[in-house]
């Protein structure tokens, strides 16, 4: 495949990053056919450990196809890493401001100047309890929509082993596989040359997702949940479960222990007179009263 436009700073990044993940973890890595050898494309990736960036980009950079992913824009500041950032050609995310959609306009010219972008459509590291895909944002959909590229569905497994998502210890040993398994192009052109409206970006989004998560099935030879892990659902339900509890008050449990506490309480009221009057008896009785 050709290896154009990697360029010094990529180069550098995986003389820095390859050793490490060589050492560290073992590869299964399947699929690379399907990764266009010219072009401009779209990966669409699972993402469900902090170190599963680094080893995917370490897969994509063995296919000769280097690619560029949206990241937080503070990372892009300032110092080493804002210059490897910047020198690679990753694409910077405003979030909440004005120039969120800059991102989506960057990853457009960059697809349409024959570039890969590699999308995390979930947004951020899965909270599904099983490491399943959840839910995703319809960024990678308008991209592929406004450009009509290619959209490569890629599963990956192995790194959550590695790093599991929000630890801070990593498990070195045994060492962990990662797998990685590319599949053909989705297709997307029953939804070309339509209005973009929300409900057509969720449907091509969902389109999208399940392919990923066919790939990761075939990864884990299990089969995913029939719904979608949906972060925003999860938050109403639990949201709607606290204003309940709030309105019927304390529950069963709660109510007899306070029921309880007060009985204490009265018991322990009515029991210090009592022993106000034997102290008295007694001391008359010492002082022989």
């Amino acid at each position: 495949m050709s290896r154009r436009r990697i360029g010094f700073w990529y180069r550098f990044a995986a003389v820095l990053c390859k050793p490490p993940l060589v050492v560290l973890i073992k590869r299964d890595w399947r699929g690379m056919e399907h990764i266009p050898a010219d072009g401009g494309f779209i990966t669409a990736v699972n993402h469900n450990s902090h170190v599963d960036p680094f080893a995917y980009a370490h897969y994509q950079y063995n296919t000769g196809r280097v690619p560029r992913f949206l990241a937080k824009s503070g990372l892009f500041k300032k110092g080493f890493v804002g210059a490897a950032m910047r020198g690679t050609g990753q694409i910077p995310v405003y979030r909440e401001s004005t120039d969120a959609l800059s991102a989506f306009r960057a990853a457009i010219d960059a697809v349409e100047r024959g570039e890969c972008v590699a999308f995390y459509p979930e947004g951020t590291l899965t909270r599904d309890p099983n490491g399943w895909p959840m839910t995703a944002k319809t960024g990678a959909a308008r991209v592929a929509l406004q450009t009509k590229c290619p959209v490569i569905p890629v599963a990956q497994w192995g790194c959550n082993e590695l790093l599991p998502p929000y630890a801070k210890k990593p498990h070195l040993f045994p060492r962990k596989t990662h797998h990685v398994l590319a599949g053909p192009p989705v297709d997307l052109s029953r939804f070309y040359d339509k209005e973009m409206t929300t409900d057509l970006l969720r449907e091509a989004t969902e389109v999208i997702m399940a392919a990923v998560t066919r790939q990761l099935e075939e990864i884990r030879g299990e089969k995913a949940p029939e719904t979608p892990y949906d972060p925003r659902r999860e938050r109403i339900q639990q949201r709607r479960k606290t204003r309940a509890q709030t309105a019927q008050g304390p529950s069963q449990p709660g109510r007899a222990a306070a029921r309880a506490g007060a009985e204490a309480a009265l018991t322990g009221a009515e029991a210090a007179p009592a022993g106000r009057e034997v102290a008295r008896s007694g001391t008359e009785e010492e002082s022989g009263k």
